[in-house]
């Protein structure tokens, strides 16, 4: 049995249904638990509409004290041996359950990543970075270190692993998807990237939530020097800028090559934001962890 978790974020009422159906619609064999923890009424009533006729959903109140709270109360809840994560604002590509469940046949898989896929346009400049930074920066670094048997760090909008191998994660986690790969790994279990365990992401609109949603992941990855021991990296400010190279394949028009170039900047400008807030002024949780509008 696996169980498939859902975070959801405060009032995700107008996303959440089309999450569920995408999980239930799933053709797979097997046998599933659907398990959504979400902080607001509004979405608890939709998620309560679907459990009348699939009596399989169950749902948790989230303390609303952030996802690595709710996670790890959804953890004592499951029942699976593999559980499968993903996010209330997102949703699964058709045969996404059946690539992230088959590595696990291997019994040295303990973790596997989904592949996000951005729902947004090419037409305009956050639009455009989300593809960059998904098809490069993520999808082709996951199986160029795969390929090397090196260490991957999953996707948080999907993912699974095998539930014996982590029971709690740190309240204080920034990106849980980093933490749990990292903490794998260090088991000596191998981690596994399925490509066609597709999952679309709508990303942000506009600079200042773009800002939030970057500080916040890989933000992240500066915290697990303090969380765990392992330090082997598949994304730092220096693996940053030794790839740099690799986005100028990316662009077809002069306009994309142009938001290219400005990439870097804007990269570098958050690097410096989060060395700030995580070295620097010490920010705790909640304050680095904000809503981001633009991405519901």
């Amino acid at each position: 049995m696996i169980s498939i978790i859902v975070t959801s974020a405060f009032q995700e009422h107008h996303t959440i249904e089309k999450t569920i159906t995408s999980i239930i619609s799933q053709k797979t064999t097997q046998q599933f638990e659907l398990i959504v923890v979400t902080p607001d009424q509004k979405t608890i009533d939709v998620v309560e509409e679907f459990r009348k006729k699939y009596p399989r959903i169950s749902i948790i109140r989230d303390p609303f004290l952030g996802k690595a709270v709710a996670l790890n109360m959804a953890f004592k809840e499951s029942r699976g041996e593999i559980l499968i994560l993903t996010d209330g604002d997102v949703y699964l590509g058709d045969g996404s359950i059946n690539a992230l469940i088959e590595p696990f046949k291997n019994e040295k898989v303990g973790v596997v990543s989904g592949r996000p896929v951005s729902l947004n346009s090419r037409s305009n400049k956050w639009g455009y970075f989300s593809h960059l930074l998904t098809d490069v920066g993520a999808h082709q670094t996951r199986i160029r270190r795969r390929k090397k048997n090196k260490m991957i760090v999953c996707s948080g909008y999907l993912y699974s692993f095998r539930k014996k191998l982590i029971s709690h994660i740190p309240e204080s986690a920034l990106s849980e998807d980093a933490i749990i790969s990292h903490v794998i790994f260090e088991m000596g279990y191998i981690t596994v990237y399925a490509p066609k365990a597709i999952v679309y992401v709508k990303y942000p609109t506009n600079l200042i939530d773009w800002i939030k949603q970057k500080k916040r992941s890989a933000g992240g990855y500066v915290q697990l020097n303090y969380l765990v021991k392992n330090k082997e990296r598949m994304r730092s400010f220096s693996k940053e800028i030794s790839g740099i190279f690799r986005i100028f394949n990316y662009p077809r028009t002069v306009r994309e090559f142009i938001w290219t170039v400005e990439l870097p900047f804007y990269r570098l400008h958050l690097w410096y934001l989060i060395f700030v807030d995580i070295t620097i002024k010490k920010k705790k949780f909640g304050e680095i962890w904000v809503k981001v509008e633009s991405t519901k």
